[in-house]
């Protein structure tokens, strides 16, 4: 058990008090944002919020120009996700939880590619030495934006996308001396998996309905 411990939080011996008291509350709204998402609660967006424009400064500090872009880009989405999610016509919601069909399966591919692209020319702007785990932050950085944009939309896929992207960063965040965030992701997992079952409850019932 202690090994688990020193794993997750021995980072935090050497860091300064505030990063920690930032970083322990982009823990608490992190994982409540996903826990919203999972019930398909609007307040998803503006925990994520909180979330993802502290977890910025944070990646910033630390030169993690891809995860920061990321955080950014979430952070301009969660805007857009709460707009979608929060449209109504007679008092009734608009977006409905659904599966993605083949022309948003193409979009959500070129969102993935554009979103690699544009992470890789950040590193290259702020002159950032790009090693193994900068390619595999650019890798998931467009897993996540096309993950986001397709929960933004209430398409199931999103969850598959944030399982895939999840389970990548656990160890990677771990490496980087994140602990704390590290063990955010694993709860993230843990989250996702059980909103991806309830989400297709949704689906399956409203087929039986219609």
């Amino acid at each position: 058990m202690s090994l688990i411990f020193d794993f997750f939080l021995g980072p935090y011996k050497d860091k300064e008090t505030f990063i920690i008291v930032i970083e322990a509350i982009v823990f608490v709204t992190g994982i409540l944002s996903v826990w919203y998402a999972k019930k398909e609660n609007i307040l998803v967006y503006p925990t994520g919020l909180v979330a993802t424009v502290l977890t910025v400064y944070l990646l910033y500090r630390d030169r993690l120009m891809g995860d920061m872009m990321m955080n950014f880009y979430f952070s301009v989405m969660s805007i857009y996700g709460w707009w979608n999610w929060a449209r109504t016509r007679n008092n009734k919601k608009v977006v409905h939880i659904s599966r993605t069909n083949t022309r948003e399966k193409i979009i959500g591919f070129g969102l993935f590619l554009m979103t690699m692209i544009v992470t890789y020319v950040v590193y290259r702007i702020f002159d950032v030495e790009i090693g193994p785990s900068n390619y595999i932050d650019i890798f998931t950085s467009g897993v996540f934006f096309t993950g986001m944009w397709y929960m933004a939309l209430k398409k199931l896929e999103n969850w598959t996308l944030w399982i895939l992207a999840d389970i990548i960063t656990v160890p990677l965040y771990a490496y980087r001396g994140w602990g704390m965030l590290s063990l955010q992701y694993l709860i993230f997992t843990i989250l996702a998996i059980q909103g991806y079952f309830e989400w297709k409850k949704s689906i399956d019932n409203n087929r039986q309905t219609s």
